[in-house]
């Protein structure tokens, strides 16, 4: 099969063909119809950071495919299924694997399950979620970042009527405001370093962008009609957390989703004297997945908005390093088999 393969930082992606893949036990195997590009993908084959990926990874963990083979012991899946899968494997019996949150699998736990810049890649039965035919494969490459979105907006625990802010208009950030206006904030407003991505925010359901300049506070209080109940961090850049906890309203909270991948600081009198939450937010878990399917075959579509390009395994290399500087895009997929 062809991929796009990691080799280091200095080489980037290679396209390069590997061996077929075979599921094991509880496995399928997913003809990949797409895959999206992830802004931790740029972070993790960067060279810098904590979290780096080794050379010979099959990067891409945003992805969705057909079943096209059955490894022992599957039995809710069959042959033609689309499923969307987690990224990560579990020991499958553990309260965590149980409960569908294999992310905090407290046994033999498996390497991340990755390999979306592919042809094929194996996937969990445990952990998909079936596709209706009424969702496309576009569809099913949004599942995994909007599940991001979801799972953190679910811990943040909105209260309806709220308003919000969300710092930072990357697919996290869009797939953020998306849900706070759907699960019950009165009004959303999206703050960014500049306007490349005010269009997806707005498309998406808020009610204001707002480009970050000398007064931010301010332009925030009058869009919202007052300050955030709630503070998104999706920006993932240092200060942000800080940024954040000076704009929430006193006893309000802050929702860290962004990844930033080197130290920051922040001073901690200052959500000390606000009581403010500070709540941060790991990916995600099964029912997720679930609600975001749910959500999208029910009509909530908006967020195709964010998908700016797909290109090919043979165009990606070129495309991929070109995501690292300032761009248009929002979200880029990949069709493996164009």
């Amino acid at each position: 099969m062809k991929a796009a393969v990691f080799q280091g930082a200095e080489r980037g992606l290679v396209v390069e063909e590997r061996p077929d893949l075979t599921p094991g036990q509880g496995q399928v195997l997913l003809k990949v119809g797409r895959s999206g590009v992830c802004g931790s993908d740029l972070h993790m084959t960067s060279g810098r950071g904590a979290l780096q990926l080794p050379a010979g990874t099959v990067v891409g963990h945003e992805y969705c495919g057909e079943v096209v083979e059955l490894g022992p012991g599957v039995e809710r899946l069959r042959i033609g299924d689309r499923v969307a899968p987690l990224p990560s494997g579990g020991c499958g019996q553990c309260a965590a694997c149980q409960e569908g949150t294999p992310t905090w699998c407290t046994g033999q736990k498996p390497p991340s399950r990755f390999g979306g810049y592919a042809q094929y890649a194996i996937a969990d039965e445990s952990g998909s979620a079936k596709l209706p035919e009424s969702l496309t494969d576009e569809d099913g490459a949004l599942v995994e970042p909007l599940s991001v979105g979801l799972h953190g907006v679910h811990l943040a625990d909105l209260q309806p009527g709220s308003k919000a802010l969300v710092l930072g208009a990357g697919p996290i950030g869009v797939g953020a405001a998306f849900w706070l206006k759907r699960l019950g904030a009165s009004r959303v407003v999206v703050s960014a370093p500049s306007r490349r991505r005010e269009r997806f925010a707005l498309a998406v359901g808020a009610d204001a962008f707002i480009q970050r300049g000398d007064d931010l506070a301010g332009e925030v209080t009058e869009a919202l009609g007052g300050q955030p109940d709630v503070v998104v961090e999706a920006a993932g850049v240092p200060g942000s957390i800080q940024t954040s906890v000076d704009l929430v309203r006193k006893r309000g909270t802050v929702l860290a989703l962004g990844m930033l991948p080197e130290p920051d600081s922040f001073l901690p009198m200052t959500p000390l004297f606000k009581q403010v939450r500070l709540q941060f937010s790991m990916t995600y878990g099964i029912r997720d997945y679930e609600f975001v399917v749910a959500t999208l075959a029910h009509g909530g579509v908006e967020p195709r908005a964010m998908i700016t390009e797909t290109v090919s395994l043979d165009q990606l290399p070129t495309v991929f390093e070109s995501l690292r500087g300032p761009n248009e895009h929002c979200k880029v997929l990949i069709d493996p088999f164009a």
